[in-house]
């Protein structure tokens, strides 16, 4: 299946709302529940496969209840696809495409994913130069999505050294998108 990358849209924040509204909801009775917009689609001016990318994070103790909540209200539980302390879900409906996670306060994978936002939306530049990587690759009728994700790997190196992970941390990072890297 081709790698499809679309021009940022205005559209997305929108959407991404009306999710997590209705998330929030569900979640009421988590305390400790969040709902964070990440991914390509939470960054102004970012062109992004059309999936907005959704993490709830909670702590630990509320992982159980978190997973239980999103089940009630029609999302099917998936398991953890093979990353620990993050469970993934399938929504209930078509619109808007996303993916749903529930995710431990405090994982690598949770600081890596607002890392990757927030340092994107501070820096236009950077934003700007991953924009052209990820246009470029999805431009290859015959990419995959692993090939495609290993290939962005420098340039999200470059975003992630303008965030507070530290150079172990990000080399894990780059070592879970590239297997092939040192």
């Amino acid at each position: 299946m081709p790698v499809v990358v679309v021009p940022y849209s205005s559209d997305w924040p929108v959407h991404f709302e009306q999710v997590a509204r209705d998330l929030r909801a569900a979640l009421a009775a988590v305390p400790s529940a969040t709902v964070e917009h990440v991914g390509s689609t939470s960054v102004p001016g970012l062109a992004a496969k059309p999936i907005l990318d959704i993490d709830v994070i909670v702590e630990g103790v509320d992982m159980d209840a978190a997973v239980a909540a999103l089940v009630t209200v029609g999302y099917a539980h998936r398991g953890d696809l093979g990353v620990a302390d993050r469970e993934a879900f399938a929504s209930p409906d078509e619109e808007p495409r996303r993916h749903v996670y529930v995710c431990r306060a405090g994982t690598l994978n949770v600081r890596n994913h607002l890392a990757v936002r927030d340092a994107l939306r501070a820096r236009p530049d950077l934003r700007d130069e991953y924009a052209a990587t990820k246009l470029a690759l999805a431009a290859d009728a015959a990419m995959d999505i692993d090939t495609y994700i290993a290939r962005k790997s420098t340039v999200l190196q470059k975003v992630l050294a303008a965030s507070d992970l530290t150079p172990d941390e990000r080399l894990r990072i780059l070592r879970l998108n590239d297997p092939s890297a040192g």
